[in-house]
Protein backbone atom coordinates (compact mmCIF):
# COMPACT_ATOMS: atom_id res chain seq x y z
CA UNK A 1 0.00 0.00 0.00
CA UNK A 2 1.36 3.36 -0.94
CA UNK A 3 0.99 5.73 2.22
CA UNK A 4 3.00 8.63 3.23
CA UNK A 5 3.53 9.97 6.73
CA UNK A 6 2.46 13.68 7.85
CA UNK A 7 4.08 14.69 10.25
CA UNK A 8 3.05 18.82 11.28
CA UNK A 9 5.73 20.91 12.93
CA UNK A 10 5.43 23.91 14.42
CA UNK A 11 7.34 27.25 15.32
CA UNK A 12 7.75 29.86 17.33
CA UNK A 13 9.81 33.30 17.79
CA UNK A 14 13.30 33.48 19.50
CA UNK A 15 13.02 33.07 23.15
CA UNK A 16 13.89 36.33 23.84
CA UNK A 17 11.34 37.64 21.32
CA UNK A 18 8.46 35.90 23.05
CA UNK A 19 5.18 35.43 22.08
CA UNK A 20 3.07 38.12 20.55
CA UNK A 21 -0.59 38.86 20.75
CA UNK A 22 -1.02 38.70 17.21
CA UNK A 23 0.60 35.62 17.00
CA UNK A 24 -1.11 31.75 15.90
CA UNK A 25 -1.86 29.72 19.36
CA UNK A 26 -0.29 26.17 19.43
CA UNK A 27 -0.49 24.28 22.52
CA UNK A 28 3.95 24.08 22.49
CA UNK A 29 5.52 25.40 19.18
CA UNK A 30 9.36 25.43 19.60
CA UNK A 31 10.95 29.09 19.72
CA UNK A 32 12.99 29.03 16.69
CA UNK A 33 16.34 29.01 18.82
CA UNK A 34 16.16 25.95 20.01
CA UNK A 35 16.15 22.16 18.78
CA UNK A 36 12.64 21.06 19.57
CA UNK A 37 11.09 17.84 19.66
CA UNK A 38 11.23 16.99 15.82
CA UNK A 39 14.65 15.70 15.77
CA UNK A 40 14.19 13.42 18.36
CA UNK A 41 10.86 11.75 16.54
CA UNK A 42 12.95 11.39 13.08
CA UNK A 43 15.89 9.72 14.85
CA UNK A 44 12.96 7.38 16.21
CA UNK A 45 12.51 6.10 12.71
CA UNK A 46 15.76 3.89 12.24
CA UNK A 47 13.71 1.73 14.88
CA UNK A 48 10.91 0.86 12.20
CA UNK A 49 11.50 -2.43 9.99
CA UNK A 50 8.96 -1.09 7.34
CA UNK A 51 10.00 1.72 5.67
CA UNK A 52 8.15 1.72 2.72
CA UNK A 53 6.45 5.09 2.51
CA UNK A 54 6.56 8.68 2.19
CA UNK A 55 7.80 10.79 4.44
CA UNK A 56 6.44 14.68 4.50
CA UNK A 57 7.23 17.73 7.02
CA UNK A 58 4.35 20.71 7.64
CA UNK A 59 6.46 23.60 8.56
CA UNK A 60 4.13 25.85 10.64
CA UNK A 61 5.15 29.35 12.09
CA UNK A 62 3.48 31.38 14.62
CA UNK A 63 3.70 34.16 12.60
CA UNK A 64 4.03 35.48 9.01
CA UNK A 65 7.19 37.38 9.82
CA UNK A 66 8.91 33.87 10.56
CA UNK A 67 8.06 32.00 7.85
CA UNK A 68 11.11 32.08 5.92
CA UNK A 69 13.03 31.62 9.34
CA UNK A 70 10.70 28.70 10.05
CA UNK A 71 11.55 26.75 6.23
CA UNK A 72 15.38 27.43 6.45
CA UNK A 73 15.29 25.53 10.04
CA UNK A 74 13.48 22.64 9.21
CA UNK A 75 15.33 22.26 5.73
CA UNK A 76 18.82 22.39 8.50
CA UNK A 77 16.81 19.84 10.73
CA UNK A 78 15.88 17.24 7.83
CA UNK A 79 19.55 17.65 6.10
CA UNK A 80 20.76 16.88 9.74
CA UNK A 81 18.90 13.33 10.02
CA UNK A 82 18.39 12.60 6.36
CA UNK A 83 15.92 9.70 7.11
CA UNK A 84 15.93 6.57 4.93
CA UNK A 85 12.21 7.36 4.04
CA UNK A 86 11.64 9.14 0.46
CA UNK A 87 11.33 12.65 2.26
CA UNK A 88 9.62 16.27 1.48
CA UNK A 89 9.18 19.18 2.87
CA UNK A 90 6.33 21.19 2.58
CA UNK A 91 5.71 24.50 4.36
CA UNK A 92 4.54 28.53 3.22
CA UNK A 93 6.33 28.55 -0.20
CA UNK A 94 4.92 25.35 -1.37
CA UNK A 95 1.37 26.61 -0.31
CA UNK A 96 2.03 29.69 -2.20
CA UNK A 97 2.73 27.45 -5.45
CA UNK A 98 -0.61 26.08 -5.30
CA UNK A 99 -2.16 29.26 -4.73
CA UNK A 100 -0.89 30.64 -8.24
CA UNK A 101 -1.77 27.71 -9.94
CA UNK A 102 -5.12 27.98 -8.56
CA UNK A 103 -5.44 31.50 -9.67
CA UNK A 104 -4.00 31.31 -13.17
CA UNK A 105 -6.49 28.37 -13.31
CA UNK A 106 -9.45 30.78 -11.98
CA UNK A 107 -10.14 28.34 -9.03
CA UNK A 108 -9.74 31.07 -6.10
CA UNK A 109 -12.71 29.40 -3.99
CA UNK A 110 -10.36 26.03 -3.49
CA UNK A 111 -7.88 28.54 -1.66
CA UNK A 112 -9.80 28.66 1.60
CA UNK A 113 -9.26 25.20 1.96
CA UNK A 114 -5.85 25.16 2.10
CA UNK A 115 -4.20 26.81 4.96
CA UNK A 116 -1.18 26.53 7.40
CA UNK A 117 -2.42 28.13 10.13
CA UNK A 118 -4.73 26.50 12.95
CA UNK A 119 -5.24 22.81 13.33
CA UNK A 120 -7.87 22.08 11.35
CA UNK A 121 -6.31 23.48 8.24
CA UNK A 122 -2.91 21.80 9.13
CA UNK A 123 -4.58 18.47 9.40
CA UNK A 124 -6.60 19.08 6.03
CA UNK A 125 -2.80 19.53 4.30
CA UNK A 126 -1.87 16.13 5.99
CA UNK A 127 -3.98 14.48 3.49
CA UNK A 128 -4.17 16.88 0.93
CA UNK A 129 -0.48 16.44 0.18
CA UNK A 130 -0.74 12.14 0.19
CA UNK A 131 -3.07 12.88 -2.34
CA UNK A 132 -0.96 14.71 -4.05
CA UNK A 133 1.37 12.22 -4.22
CA UNK A 134 -0.96 9.24 -4.93
CA UNK A 135 -0.89 7.57 -1.35
CA UNK A 136 -3.90 5.46 -0.22
CA UNK A 137 -2.81 6.05 3.56
CA UNK A 138 -2.06 9.28 5.02
CA UNK A 139 -0.69 8.40 8.30
CA UNK A 140 -0.78 11.42 10.75
CA UNK A 141 1.61 11.46 13.80
CA UNK A 142 2.72 14.67 15.86
CA UNK A 143 6.24 15.82 16.58
CA UNK A 144 6.22 15.27 20.00
CA UNK A 145 6.17 11.75 19.66
CA UNK A 146 8.96 8.78 19.31
CA UNK A 147 8.15 6.06 17.70
CA UNK A 148 8.99 2.82 20.24
CA UNK A 149 7.41 -0.05 18.04
CA UNK A 150 9.41 -1.15 15.23
CA UNK A 151 6.71 -2.83 13.55
CA UNK A 152 4.33 0.13 14.00
CA UNK A 153 3.86 0.88 10.21
CA UNK A 154 3.37 -2.60 9.58
CA UNK A 155 -0.14 -2.55 12.58
CA UNK A 156 -0.86 0.87 10.82
CA UNK A 157 -1.52 -1.29 7.63
CA UNK A 158 -3.16 -4.22 9.03
CA UNK A 159 -6.77 -3.40 9.13
CA UNK A 160 -6.83 0.32 6.77
CA UNK A 161 -8.74 -1.05 3.63
CA UNK A 162 -9.88 -4.27 4.55
CA UNK A 163 -13.34 -5.39 5.25
CA UNK A 164 -15.12 -6.39 8.58
CA UNK A 165 -18.41 -7.21 8.99
CA UNK A 166 -19.16 -6.41 5.33
CA UNK A 167 -17.96 -2.62 5.90
CA UNK A 168 -14.44 -1.17 4.74
CA UNK A 169 -12.22 0.04 6.96
CA UNK A 170 -11.41 3.65 5.87
CA UNK A 171 -9.78 5.15 9.26
CA UNK A 172 -8.21 3.44 11.90
CA UNK A 173 -6.81 5.36 15.32
CA UNK A 174 -4.25 4.62 17.56
CA UNK A 175 -3.48 5.48 21.03
CA UNK A 176 -1.03 7.73 23.00
CA UNK A 177 1.70 6.02 25.40
CA UNK A 178 2.66 8.96 28.39
CA UNK A 179 6.03 8.90 29.64
CA UNK A 180 4.54 6.48 32.61
CA UNK A 181 4.25 4.14 30.13
CA UNK A 182 0.78 3.96 30.68
CA UNK A 183 -2.65 5.42 28.53
CA UNK A 184 -4.23 6.59 31.37
CA UNK A 185 -4.08 9.97 32.15
CA UNK A 186 -2.61 10.88 35.43
CA UNK A 187 -3.55 14.09 36.51
CA UNK A 188 -4.39 15.75 39.54
CA UNK A 189 -8.27 15.98 39.97
CA UNK A 190 -8.56 19.76 41.62
CA UNK A 191 -12.25 20.50 43.45
CA UNK A 192 -13.09 22.71 40.39
CA UNK A 193 -13.18 20.09 37.70
CA UNK A 194 -16.37 18.52 39.84
CA UNK A 195 -18.81 18.97 37.01
CA UNK A 196 -15.56 19.02 34.47
CA UNK A 197 -14.55 15.59 34.71
CA UNK A 198 -13.12 15.51 31.84
CA UNK A 199 -9.74 13.25 32.83
CA UNK A 200 -12.05 11.25 34.57
CA UNK A 201 -13.95 10.83 31.84
CA UNK A 202 -11.23 10.16 28.99
CA UNK A 203 -9.64 7.30 31.13
CA UNK A 204 -13.14 5.45 31.10
CA UNK A 205 -13.76 6.11 27.54
CA UNK A 206 -10.14 4.48 27.39
CA UNK A 207 -10.07 1.51 29.89
CA UNK A 208 -13.44 0.72 27.68
CA UNK A 209 -11.97 1.05 24.11
CA UNK A 210 -8.44 0.63 24.56
CA UNK A 211 -8.05 -1.92 27.17
CA UNK A 212 -10.37 -4.28 26.28
CA UNK A 213 -10.64 -7.11 22.98
CA UNK A 214 -11.13 -7.60 20.34
CA UNK A 215 -7.55 -5.55 18.99
CA UNK A 216 -9.83 -3.26 15.83
CA UNK A 217 -13.66 -1.77 17.54
CA UNK A 218 -15.03 1.44 16.12
CA UNK A 219 -14.01 4.26 18.93
CA UNK A 220 -16.11 7.47 19.96
CA UNK A 221 -12.40 9.30 20.21
CA UNK A 222 -9.43 9.36 18.02
CA UNK A 223 -6.13 10.84 18.47
CA UNK A 224 -4.88 13.53 15.42
CA UNK A 225 -1.04 12.20 16.22
CA UNK A 226 -2.15 8.27 15.68
CA UNK A 227 -4.50 8.47 12.57
CA UNK A 228 -5.00 6.39 9.67
CA UNK A 229 -6.89 7.56 7.09
CA UNK A 230 -7.71 6.00 4.00
CA UNK A 231 -7.85 7.44 0.25
CA UNK A 232 -11.63 7.23 0.02
CA UNK A 233 -12.29 8.42 3.68
CA UNK A 234 -10.02 11.80 2.94
CA UNK A 235 -11.02 12.06 -0.07
CA UNK A 236 -14.46 12.73 0.95
CA UNK A 237 -14.24 13.87 4.12
CA UNK A 238 -12.33 17.20 6.24
CA UNK A 239 -11.42 18.64 9.50
CA UNK A 240 -13.48 21.21 9.76
CA UNK A 241 -11.08 24.79 10.32
CA UNK A 242 -14.21 26.19 12.61
CA UNK A 243 -12.36 24.12 15.36
CA UNK A 244 -9.89 25.33 16.59
CA UNK A 245 -9.41 22.60 19.16
CA UNK A 246 -10.22 18.71 19.22
CA UNK A 247 -10.52 18.74 15.36
CA UNK A 248 -9.36 15.03 15.35
CA UNK A 249 -12.85 13.84 17.48
CA UNK A 250 -14.63 16.61 15.42
CA UNK A 251 -13.24 14.77 12.49
CA UNK A 252 -14.26 11.38 13.86
CA UNK A 253 -17.79 13.19 14.13
CA UNK A 254 -18.24 14.48 10.53
CA UNK A 255 -17.21 11.13 9.31
CA UNK A 256 -19.58 8.95 11.47
CA UNK A 257 -22.01 11.54 10.10
CA UNK A 258 -21.72 11.05 6.51
CA UNK A 259 -21.68 6.81 7.25
CA UNK A 260 -17.98 6.15 7.93
CA UNK A 261 -17.19 4.29 11.23
CA UNK A 262 -13.84 5.29 12.75
CA UNK A 263 -11.93 2.17 14.39
CA UNK A 264 -9.10 1.89 17.25
CA UNK A 265 -6.45 -0.66 17.21
CA UNK A 266 -5.29 -1.38 20.74
CA UNK A 267 -1.87 -2.48 19.26
CA UNK A 268 -1.44 0.70 17.59
CA UNK A 269 0.73 2.92 20.32
CA UNK A 270 2.77 5.67 20.23
CA UNK A 271 5.06 6.86 23.04
CA UNK A 272 3.72 10.79 23.51
CA UNK A 273 6.10 13.03 25.04
CA UNK A 274 4.44 16.48 24.79
CA UNK A 275 6.51 19.80 26.67
CA UNK A 276 4.32 21.11 29.20
CA UNK A 277 1.83 23.21 28.36
CA UNK A 278 2.16 27.11 29.58
CA UNK A 279 -1.20 28.53 28.90
CA UNK A 280 -3.50 28.79 31.99
CA UNK A 281 -6.32 26.71 33.31
CA UNK A 282 -8.95 29.26 32.01
CA UNK A 283 -7.96 29.37 28.94
CA UNK A 284 -7.89 25.20 28.19
CA UNK A 285 -11.25 24.94 29.74
CA UNK A 286 -12.21 27.89 26.76
CA UNK A 287 -11.17 25.70 24.23
CA UNK A 288 -13.17 22.90 25.29
CA UNK A 289 -16.21 25.34 26.43
CA UNK A 290 -15.87 26.62 22.48
CA UNK A 291 -15.44 22.67 21.02
CA UNK A 292 -17.93 21.13 22.82
CA UNK A 293 -20.67 24.05 22.36
CA UNK A 294 -19.58 23.71 18.64
CA UNK A 295 -19.80 20.23 18.45
CA UNK A 296 -22.88 20.28 20.36
CA UNK A 297 -24.56 22.13 18.28
CA UNK A 298 -23.49 20.41 15.49
CA UNK A 299 -25.49 17.17 16.61
CA UNK A 300 -28.56 19.64 17.26
CA UNK A 301 -29.00 20.79 14.15
CA UNK A 302 -28.86 17.34 11.78
CA UNK A 303 -31.65 16.82 9.43
CA UNK A 304 -32.80 13.57 7.82
CA UNK A 305 -30.57 13.85 5.00
CA UNK A 306 -30.30 10.90 2.22
CA UNK A 307 -26.54 8.73 2.47
CA UNK A 308 -26.36 10.53 5.28
CA UNK A 309 -26.44 9.26 9.33
CA UNK A 310 -27.94 10.80 12.71
CA UNK A 311 -25.55 10.62 15.47
CA UNK A 312 -26.55 11.07 18.98
CA UNK A 313 -24.40 11.87 22.17
CA UNK A 314 -25.17 8.99 23.58
CA UNK A 315 -23.00 6.78 20.78
CA UNK A 316 -20.12 9.22 21.99
CA UNK A 317 -20.09 7.97 25.18
CA UNK A 318 -18.50 8.43 27.49
CA UNK A 319 -15.72 10.83 25.74
CA UNK A 320 -17.02 13.00 24.30
CA UNK A 321 -20.54 11.82 24.84
CA UNK A 322 -20.72 13.07 27.93
CA UNK A 323 -19.85 16.71 27.22
CA UNK A 324 -22.61 17.04 24.27
CA UNK A 325 -25.86 16.57 26.28
CA UNK A 326 -28.41 19.08 27.49
CA UNK A 327 -26.65 19.70 30.46
CA UNK A 328 -23.62 21.18 28.99
CA UNK A 329 -24.54 25.11 29.86
CA UNK A 330 -25.25 24.19 33.58
CA UNK A 331 -21.73 22.43 33.67
CA UNK A 332 -20.09 25.27 31.73
CA UNK A 333 -21.70 27.56 34.60
CA UNK A 334 -21.09 25.51 37.62
CA UNK A 335 -17.11 24.88 37.03
CA UNK A 336 -16.15 28.36 36.01
CA UNK A 337 -17.57 29.16 39.14
CA UNK A 338 -15.46 27.05 41.43
CA UNK A 339 -12.13 27.77 39.13
CA UNK A 340 -13.08 31.65 39.95
CA UNK A 341 -13.28 31.40 43.47
CA UNK A 342 -10.29 29.53 43.25
CA UNK A 343 -8.98 32.21 41.26
CA UNK A 344 -9.89 34.43 43.74
CA UNK A 345 -8.60 32.47 47.05
CA UNK A 346 -5.19 33.16 45.56
CA UNK A 347 -5.92 36.65 44.92
CA UNK A 348 -5.90 36.21 40.91
CA UNK A 349 -8.86 38.74 40.15
CA UNK A 350 -7.90 38.31 36.40
CA UNK A 351 -8.25 35.06 35.68
CA UNK A 352 -11.26 34.90 37.70
CA UNK A 353 -13.23 37.24 35.42
CA UNK A 354 -12.17 35.27 32.53
CA UNK A 355 -13.55 32.44 34.00
CA UNK A 356 -17.18 34.16 34.13
CA UNK A 357 -16.16 35.25 30.55
CA UNK A 358 -16.37 31.72 29.66
CA UNK A 359 -19.72 31.42 31.06
CA UNK A 360 -20.48 34.41 28.54
CA UNK A 361 -18.90 33.04 25.17
CA UNK A 362 -21.25 29.96 26.34
CA UNK A 363 -24.44 31.62 26.08
CA UNK A 364 -23.57 34.32 23.69
CA UNK A 365 -22.55 30.65 21.12
CA UNK A 366 -25.57 28.88 22.67
CA UNK A 367 -28.04 31.69 21.64
CA UNK A 368 -26.31 31.92 17.89
CA UNK A 369 -28.65 29.75 16.55
CA UNK A 370 -25.60 29.04 14.09
CA UNK A 371 -26.32 25.58 12.09
CA UNK A 372 -23.26 23.87 12.08
CA UNK A 373 -24.27 20.64 10.43
CA UNK A 374 -25.23 22.78 7.54
CA UNK A 375 -21.93 24.61 7.45
CA UNK A 376 -20.47 21.04 7.44
CA UNK A 377 -22.42 19.82 4.49
CA UNK A 378 -21.13 22.74 2.64
CA UNK A 379 -17.58 22.23 3.98
CA UNK A 380 -18.01 18.68 2.71
CA UNK A 381 -19.22 19.22 -0.85
CA UNK A 382 -16.01 21.99 -1.36
CA UNK A 383 -13.67 19.48 -0.02
CA UNK A 384 -15.08 16.73 -2.19
CA UNK A 385 -14.70 19.19 -5.47
CA UNK A 386 -10.87 20.37 -4.06
CA UNK A 387 -9.87 16.62 -3.65
CA UNK A 388 -11.45 15.83 -7.13
CA UNK A 389 -9.57 19.02 -9.09
CA UNK A 390 -6.44 17.36 -7.89
CA UNK A 391 -6.98 13.91 -8.69
CA UNK A 392 -4.99 14.46 -12.01
CA UNK A 393 -1.73 13.43 -12.22
CA UNK A 394 -0.60 16.04 -14.50
CA UNK A 395 -2.63 18.45 -11.96
CA UNK A 396 -0.81 17.49 -8.80
CA UNK A 397 2.69 17.20 -10.37
CA UNK A 398 2.35 20.59 -11.46
CA UNK A 399 1.80 22.19 -7.99
CA UNK A 400 3.29 19.42 -5.41
CA UNK A 401 5.16 22.60 -4.07
CA UNK A 402 7.28 19.69 -1.95
CA UNK A 403 10.98 20.10 -1.45
CA UNK A 404 12.40 16.78 -2.04
CA UNK A 405 15.55 15.86 0.14
CA UNK A 406 17.61 13.08 -1.62
CA UNK A 407 18.46 9.79 0.21
CA UNK A 408 21.74 8.89 1.51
Amino acid sequence: MKATMVIPSYWGRKTSDGWRKSDDVYDHPTPLDQEGTLLRLLKSLELLKNIDFNLVILGVATSEDIRDEVEGKLTTLIKQISPEVETFLFSYSGLSKIYDFLKQNNREEFIPLLKLGGYSNVRNLCTFLPHLLGSEAAVLIDDDEVFEDELFMNKAFDFIGQHRDNEKILAVAGYYINPDNDFLLNRQIDPWMTHWNKIDCMNRAFNQIISKEPRIKPTPFAFGGNLVIHRELFLRIPFDPSVTRGEDIDFLINARMFGYQVYLDNQLSIKHLAPPKSSPTWVRVREDVVRFIFEKNKLDTQEDIPCMERISAEELDPYPGEFLKTDLEERIFRSNQMLAIEYLSQNDYKSALECMNNIFIARTMAAAKKNSFQDLRILQKNWENLMDYFSSDKTAKAVCGLLQFPRD
